[in-house]
């Protein structure tokens, strides 16, 4: 059974699904996937979230500030506080990403700090949202002591490089709909490299659907097209990355 470790249920048009997520928990269902993590993006939306996913056993939460979503400085005991909610079990997405939003530099590396304070604090997994960053981004995990509580750098771009570094302070390495892109040649090497036991598949849906449903709106039933991937790259079956995957999710999230 697969888990979709990061989706953003909350942000589906469910006008594709006739305006009912039941449809898209009962496809993923079909699809045999057994759970996904509804990954929070701001502080505002985060109890809208929590009520839209509340009947679904198998959806799990994260609580954060996505590094683009950075008009003012993030509030740390709201952050606090929502992160103690029990159905949360990881802090994020926060990261840095100089990419779209260079202008806000300031203002993402004091939120991200903060989500790592907090992590630490609730003794909760990060998600690391990373682009064009990678210095930066390696410091504060290293500065603030982030190995304490370890996490997960989602959705990977970044270089074999890098993933050894995060790898060495108790991280995991996630993999979207991207490596089943034409251009990720290099992308693909990297998810060669991965050991067993720092691998983890996702979605990020409703966002980059995977080969082949790319161009439609993504779903956490399309993350089996992930595993598939993973699975002729890495020379093992689909039902090994499924377990694999799986069992990693379970151990970083503590589910």
């Amino acid at each position: 059974m697969f888990i979709d470790s990061h989706c953003h249920l909350d942000r589906l048009k469910l006008e594709d699904f006739d305006n009912n997520l039941d449809n898209v928990i009962n496809r993923a269902t079909d699809a045999s996937v057994s759970g996904m993590l509804c990954v929070s993006v701001k502080l505002a939306e985060f109890e809208a979230m929590a009520e839209t996913t509340k009947n679904y056993a198998n959806v799990w939460l994260s609580c954060g500030a996505h590094p683009l979503n950075q008009e003012e400085r993030i509030d740390e005991q709201q952050l606090l506080e929502l992160s103690k909610n029990e159905r949360v079990v990881a802090v994020g997405e926060t990261g840095l990403d100089y990419f779209y939003a260079p202008e806000t530099k300031e203002l993402q590396l004091d939120s991200f700090k903060k989500h790592v304070r907090v992590a630490r604090a609730v003794n909760k997994p990060l998600i690391i949202h990373t682009r064009d960053a990678k210095e930066d981004t390696l410091d504060i995990l290293r500065d603030e002591n982030a190995s304490e509580v370890g996490g997960v750098l989602h959705c990977f771009t970044e270089t074999w490089e890098m993933a050894q570094q995060a790898m060495a302070l108790g991280f995991y390495i996630s993999f979207s709909g991207i490596v089943t892109f034409k251009n990720a040649s290099e992308l693909r090497e990297v998810a060669k490299k991965i050991p067993d036991d720092r691998l983890l598949i996702e979605t990020d849906a409703p966002y980059l659907a995977p080969v082949p449903h790319r161009g439609k709106q993504n779903q956490p039933a399309y993350v089996v097209e992930v595993a598939k991937h993973l699975a002729s790259i890495r020379g093992q079956s689909v039902e090994d990355i499924a377990r694999i995957s799986a069992e990693n999710f379970r151990r970083l999230f503590k589910v």
